[in-house]
């Protein structure tokens, strides 16, 4: 649970003007790799912890994820303006569940893997806040109890990019297409995993949704979790969307979702896990760069 001592979380990096995907790029190398504590011991716990997770809860799981590893910038010096990013990505494995273990010190692991720490991958989550309907409402989920991490939790709608859907097993498995080309392809598939994403969670077809753009990354200051945002428009109604998403593909993840003003976003804000919360404070920016610019 979040802690009121403590802020909920850090911008780790704004883009008010929202970056469309030629102005976001990756570098995707093993260097930026999950690395394992050095303590042989504490590194066998995580799989002893998970083990002991999935006896509890048999509809956890694991597989490949990418894994965030730093970003740079060019293009200005001004946050108000257009700048493009590159994004540092590597790999790890991801197993779905919530444990805070302080012993675990962010600055000698980075962000490792999900299990039994919650420092989980940049792209375990891509959340959209959000998605925003032609009536100007903004789509919020309510977290089923079956899921990992914050059940019952108000969230934004979320999926996340798969190196299976590049073809990527490991570093070593390109075949005959060069760094750049799967650099391009990694890149590519953070935005199509969007779309996939919010179409199996909330039951829009693909022709509502315009293009998504990129407007930053926050991490939650519990468990130094990092999430990548993106903002999506829908071209439907509210009505509209509450209707499909009974019949959502993976609308076992959440119990309910809501529409409503941005207004009333932030009175529940607080209740949203602290990367969440970043990803609303994020949403506001871009909201004011744009009054800015008309």
């Amino acid at each position: 649970m979040e802690t009121t001592d403590l802020p909920a979380f850090n911008l780790l990096l704004s883009c008010p003007s929202a970056l469309s995907p030629s102005q976001v790029s990756v570098v995707f190398d093993q260097a930026y790799d999950r690395i394992p504590h050095p303590d042989i011991t504490l590194e066998n716990t995580i799989s002893e912890i998970w083990d002991g997770r999935v006896q509890q809860n048999p509809s956890l799981y694991n597989g490949l994820k990418f894994r965030y590893g730093g970003h740079t910038l060019s293009g200005g010096t001004d946050p108000s303006q257009k700048t493009d990013v590159c994004l540092h990505l590597g790999l790890t494995d991801y197993r779905f569940f919530s444990l805070s273990l302080s012993f675990f010190p962010p600055p000698l692991i980075c962000y490792k893997t999900f299990v039994g720490t919650n420092l989980n991958p940049l792209w375990e989550r891509f959340l959209f806040p959000s998605e925003e309907t032609s009536d100007k409402e903004i789509v919020v989920l309510q977290r089923s109890t079956n899921v990992g991490e914050f059940p019952g939790h108000f969230v934004f709608p979320g999926g996340h990019a798969e190196p299976q859907e590049v073809d990527i097993t490991s570093h070593n498995t390109y075949g005959e297409i060069t760094n750049q080309m799967v650099n391009r392809k990694v890149s590519e598939e953070m935005f199509d995993s969007i779309i996939r994403e919010v179409v199996e969670e909330i039951g829009v077809p693909a022709t509502s949704l315009e293009k998504p753009v990129f407007i930053g990354i926050s991490q939650r200051v519990l468990n130094v979790r990092p999430t990548a945002f993106f903002f999506i428009k829908c071209s439907l109604q509210s009505k509209e969307i509450q209707e499909l998403y009974h019949s959502a593909q993976d609308g076992y993840e959440s119990i309910q979702l809501y529409t409503m003003p941005v207004n009333n976003l932030g009175v529940i804000a607080s209740k949203m896990p602290g990367c969440h919360q970043g990803g609303f404070a994020l949403y506001k920016l871009m909201l004011d760069a744009a009054k800015e610019n008309k």
